[in-house]
């Protein structure tokens, strides 16, 4: 067991509610960084997605997935969506752009302070200009080795983690705020720090042009997966989620951040599952239940349809983090 905290950089995983360890996921590595293989996917014209080659078949199957990204080509050169885990992944995503383009890397982009999601900026060209969210680059800048001992932890050892050196941003973006930047010929991309839809670290990209949407870690990917609430945030990302997912036109293309492309309707489980674990915390805080009483109650089975980890991200992360935000709000 290990406390896991980006705020403290102590990773020991605990409940949100800070009293009792909880157990570690029921399958370790999650995924396998050592045997994805990644591939490409054509959007529109000069708009790629990066997808696990498993993700097709099993995501729907409930099987957790690797990191997803991708790029888009300006005239000016690329904005590379995520960078990986580890070099293996990385050179993969690298072979994959290179396969249509030799345009220069200008951006890269991390939705997220996750390890997957950019643990191998370092091996970008130092020309290439890094965005994060704000608290993103704080908090790697602060516990960058605790954030790698998780990863270990979580997608296991030997595969490369342990290797990884911390790059930090060039460019970060304030909550609440969004920076745009023109890649040339119209195509203009938006980067989005809402405020906390997973963790205090999100940040979503937006290309209204093509009307693709990178997701990154709030929406995972579509049923049955549900959201990973880990950093104990529950009414913030509620809201937030919401805010986002009616940003979207009807039509718009979906990149999860960690399963196969889809749409606005693909996503909306992550919505529907938040919206009744709301409804039910506020019924058994109404009632005065505690949290071990509202952990047995609260078992929500009608969004258990085949996910892997449902049970240790629901009872375990995201049922205690809605209890404390919900309760917490009642006593003020």
């Amino acid at each position: 067991m290990f406390i896991f905290s980006v705020k403290s950089g102590l990773y020991l995983i605990i409940s949100c509610s800070g009293c009792r360890t909880v157990p570690l996921a029921p399958q370790v590595p999650i995924w396998d960084a050592n045997r994805v293989e990644l591939t490409l996917h054509k959007i529109k014209e000069d708009v790629y997605a990066i997808i696990p080659k498993s993700a097709a078949q099993e995501t729907s199957k409930g099987i957790p997935q690797a990191t997803t990204g991708g790029f888009v080509i300006g005239e000016k050169g690329v904005l590379l969506i995520e960078t990986m885990l580890t070099k293996r992944l990385f050179d993969q995503q690298i072979k994959l752009l290179r396969s249509v383009t030799q345009k220069p890397i200008l951006y890269a982009v991390n939705t997220s302070d996750h390890g997957d999601h950019c643990f191998t900026n370092y091996l970008l060209p130092s020309s290439t200009i890094i965005i994060q969210n704000e608290f993103a680059k704080e908090n790697l800048s602060k516990n960058y080795e605790g954030i790698k001992q998780f990863m270990v932890r979580l997608f296991g050892k030997d595969r490369g983690i342990e290797a990884t050196k911390y790059r930090p941003a060039d460019i970060t973006i304030a909550k609440n705020n969004t920076l745009k930047i023109d890649l040339g010929n119209g195509k203009i991309v938006e980067f989005l720090n809402a405020g906390t839809a997973q963790s205090p670290a999100d940040l979503f990209v937006w290309l209204p042009s093509a009307k693709v949407f990178w997701a990154g870690n709030p929406f995972i990917a579509e049923s049955p997966t549900i959201p990973w609430l880990f950093d104990g945030y529950f009414l913030e990302p509620a809201d937030n989620l919401k805010k986002m997912y009616d940003l979207l036109p009807e039509d718009a293309i979906v990149v999860p951040g960690h399963g196969r492309i889809t749409n606005k309707a693909g996503i909306k489980y992550t919505l529907d599952y938040v919206a009744s674990l709301k409804e039910n915390i506020e019924e058994a805080v109404n009632k005065g239940m505690t949290l071990e009483q509202t952990r047995q109650s609260v078992t929500m089975r009608e969004f258990d349809k085949g996910y892997v980890l449902f049970d240790w991200l629901h009872s375990n992360f995201n049922l205690p983090s809605a209890y404390k935000d919900i309760s917490g709000s009642k006593i003020k």
